[in-house]
């Protein structure tokens, strides 16, 4: 009886698998494919490292590992400087500098050409000095109006000389004319035009009133300065005559003369 029962128990046991017999190579794909699906879920989780850091797998290798002569493309931020490592600095500063600006000056270029001498003006020939004495059959207007024009293109005063060949007094002022120093003062800055007074010409007594108006008795020679334009500056009959010596008539040219 007790044999009977325990048949069915025996019978309804299950009995264990047998393991796996498969052979070792077959088992190795199912673990290479597990370990590499664990490393992708760590590879797209959350990283512990800042935003923008670099992995440390990325980062370039030293510059000391390089060979010598080649320059870091990570340092230069350009693969052309490691492509071309002896290009020459002025290249690429000529490369990086903008359209239409000039290129800088080379240091070995002189900046300023030499300087040049400063341009001189020459200084204008000296003015004509008529002789002693006075020419009375000269066209008096004629010249006076000659030395007006020569003075607007210069900027010259016209020195106008009444007197007569008798008059001892403008035979006195002739000789300090002649003199080198007042001769010098006359050319460099006035036309000088004599007028004979001492004759019968009325032109002449009529250009003396036109220059010298307040009339009266003349004391010659009477010595009238006028501008280029023709306004009288000065006139001797009016101020009376300065000194006729060398002193006295240079003081006198010098004061008037511009």
């Amino acid at each position: 009886m007790s044999s009977r029962i325990l048949r069915p128990v025996r019978a309804g046991r299950r009995t264990p698998q047998p393991r796996s017999t498969a052979p070792l190579g077959m088992r190795l794909p199912l673990v290479a494919a597990a370990v590499a699906a664990a490393g992708l879920t760590v590879a797209c989780g959350p990283s512990s490292q800042p935003v923008g850091a670099a992995s440390p797998s990325a980062v370039a290798p030293s510059s000391s590992a390089l060979p010598a002569g080649t320059e870091s493309a990570s340092a230069s931020g350009s693969p052309s400087a490691e492509a071309s490592p002896t290009a020459p600095a002025s290249s690429s500063a000529s490369a990086a500098a903008p359209a239409g600006s000039s290129p800088a000056p080379s240091r070995t270029q002189s900046t300023s050409a030499a300087p040049k001498p400063p341009r001189t003006s020459a200084a204008p020939a000296p003015a004509r000095i008529p002789g002693p004495g006075y020419d009375s059959s000269a066209d008096a207007q004629k010249l006076i109006d000659a030395a007006l024009s020569a003075a607007k293109a210069d900027g010259r005063m016209v020195l106008l000389d009444f007197g007569a060949n008798w008059c001892g007094n403008c035979k006195a002022a002739d000789k300090v004319f002649a003199q080198p120093q007042t001769a010098a003062i006359l050319g460099a800055s006035y036309h000088l035009v004599k007028v004979d007074i001492g004759g019968n010409s009325s032109a002449n007594s009529a250009l003396l009133r036109k220059y010298s108006p307040s009339g009266g008795t003349y004391k010659m020679p009477v010595l009238v300065v006028v501008t280029p334009s023709g306004a009288v500056r000065t006139d001797t009959h009016a101020t009376g005559n300065p000194a006729l010596t060398a002193d006295g008539i240079n003081s006198f040219l010098r004061q008037w003369a511009s």
